[in-house]
């Protein structure tokens, strides 16, 4: 890895409105904070098209907003093959979606696919859940998981930096 480039970070979800976005502006917030803004870029995406050009859910935005990160300049979009080309690590929030990736990752780029949750500690799980369905406990509950997921990888890229 170039000392002088920047890392690119990708979180991917289903549909881009609840998980993958909030786990953007969680790992944005943070990096901001620890002044690595300059070393670091981030986007996120989904392995589906159900949710192009919309903001988060509601939820998360307000899950989000109630700990001081603004979700609202996010905007879904659908992963392609040519972001494995942009980014140095694509993170699935779940088995199902790094299933989707693997397929669509080239062979010389699979160190770059992680599930995401790897790097969360203390989380007993692999997978974030989706809290679409659920209610508004579920966001809460991915938030906490997103976030320790975001300050071990952090620990992860500063390692290897």
């Amino acid at each position: 890895m170039n000392h002088n480039q920047k890392t690119s970070v990708l979180f991917v979800c289903m549909g881009n409105i609840c998980r993958s976005p909030t786990a953007e502006g969680i790992f944005r917030h943070l990096i901001s904070e620890k002044n690595l803004a300059d070393f670091i870029v981030t986007d996120s995406a989904g392995t589906h098209a159900y949710h192009i050009g919309e903001s988060p859910d509601p939820r998360a935005q307000e899950t989000a907003e109630a700990r001081g990160i603004d979700l609202s300049d996010l905007r879904g979009r659908k992963v392609t093959e040519s972001d494995f080309d942009k980014f140095d690590y694509v993170l699935a929030m779940d088995k199902e979606n790094y299933t989707i990736l693997k397929e669509m990752c080239p062979s010389s780029k699979k160190e770059q696919l992680k599930l995401f949750l790897e790097f969360a500690e203390d989380v007993p799980f692999d997978e974030v859940p989706d809290p679409y369905y659920g209610g508004s406990k579920g966001f809460e509950k991915v938030f906490d998981m997103l976030e320790k997921a975001s300050l071990g990888f952090i620990e992860y890229i500063q390692n290897k930096r």
